[in-house]
């Protein structure tokens, strides 16, 4: 089979590219004793330099066009998917849903008012009354289940001792949210509307802000992953990437400039969200002088450039963990840390949200 071990795109990126594994290895570029593990000839090339490359054996070639050919892979982006709430035989997960919230709320209302009181009919009917809108939105959206699934691990967090807090966001406006215990905040006494939470004519996934303690948010991770199958639930990756100041502190160092000369380059460049090294070179002079009359200060910051905005490292979200309805292999790679036997999705926050998964 004829192939080569892409790691850049164009042969001039080889530079590039050494550069960023002298970022992650801590070591500097002219160091004679680092490892050399790449070569200039490892960019994608292109079909006819392949036919050069293979030209004494065109069957490599051929074989790996047709294992190409074997392969499909379908993608269906923005088609949210849930994983099934068990709920009781001969029930949907609509009716359950239902049942539970309608008796969640009463139980909420006997301790709101005195069922006593000769006005309790009065007092209770705008919580019915919005109750059931809420319910009806979100059975038309398809949401049931994510309810259910929220409301499942709290409960099982607080009454496992887990600290849980009492609402956040804009979910704190659901009344059903306050009916099954979600949140801890009576909306209609606050007058917070649901329709910033979940509104059908701007459909999103719902998605709750819930504060678990510290201490104990493993434990509730592990309950889920028992409850749905380790194979389906892990949290999400983030990736820090390379920006403006850190990406010329970082060349300068591989490229092995003293801290003082590299410095005095990175402190140039404006703090401003979103900065790149190319809008600095507009916006301060005295950089886009020393870019231009001093050749070691143009190669760092050319260099930098090419680096610029890519991954320079994978971490986990604070706080997201996604379920899948079959094993999460189905929907996104995953990633494993050396030493941490715990998995993270590879796709961020908002891939993992395109490829259809709920955040919870």
């Amino acid at each position: 089979v004829a192939t080569n071990e892409v790691c850049f795109l164009r042969r001039e990126d080889f530079e590039a590219h050494e550069a960023r594994v002298c970022i992650h290895d801590g070591v500097v570029l002219d160091d004679p004793r680092r490892p050399r593990r790449y070569s200039d000839q490892q960019y994608l090339r292109d079909p006819q330099e392949m036919a050069a490359l293979f030209a004494d054996l065109p069957e490599a070639l051929e074989n790996s066009v047709e294992i190409a050919r074997r392969c499909n892979l379908r993608l269906e982006l923005g088609q949210n998917v849930l994983p099934d709430f068990p709920v009781p035989a001969a029930m949907s997960t609509e009716a359950y849903f239902t049942a539970q919230a309608r008796a969640g709320l009463e139980q909420r209302l006997r301790r709101l008012f005195d069922p006593q009181m000769a006005d309790f009919a009065a007092r209770r009917q705008p919580y019915d009354e919005r109750l059931e809108l809420e319910l009806g939105v979100i059975i038309q959206m398809g949401f049931p289940g994510y309810f259910l699934i929220v409301a499942d691990f709290i409960q099982w967090a607080r009454a496992h001792e887990v600290p849980v807090g009492p609402g956040r966001g804009s979910g704190a406006g659901s009344l059903v949210a306050y009916a099954l215990g979600i949140t801890d905040l009576d909306p209609l006494a606050y007058e917070l509307l649901f329709e910033r939470f979940l509104n059908p004519e701007r459909v999103s996934m719902p998605d709750f802000d819930i504060d678990f303690c510290m201490e104990g948010r493993d434990r509730v991770i592990e309950y889920v992953a028992q409850r749905y199958g380790r194979e389906r639930v892990s949290q999400i990756a983030t990736h820090g990437s390379m920006a403006a100041k850190a990406v010329v502190r970082d060349v300068g160092r591989v490229l092995g400039h003293p801290y003082g000369f590299v410095d005095r380059i990175a402190k140039l460049i404006p703090f401003e969200l979103g900065i790149t090294l190319d809008k600095a070179l507009e916006q301060e002079a005295e950089l886009r002088r020393l870019y231009q009359d001093d050749e070691d200060i143009r190669t760092l910051i050319d260099l930098a450039r090419a680096l610029e905005g890519l991954a320079r490292n994978v971490g986990k979200h604070a706080g997201g963990v996604v379920i899948a309805p079959s094993s999460l292999t189905d929907y996104s790679p995953l990633y494993c840390e050396p030493g941490d036997p715990s998995v993270v999705t590879q796709f961020d926050k908002d891939d993992v949200e395109a490829a259809g998964l709920v955040k919870f």
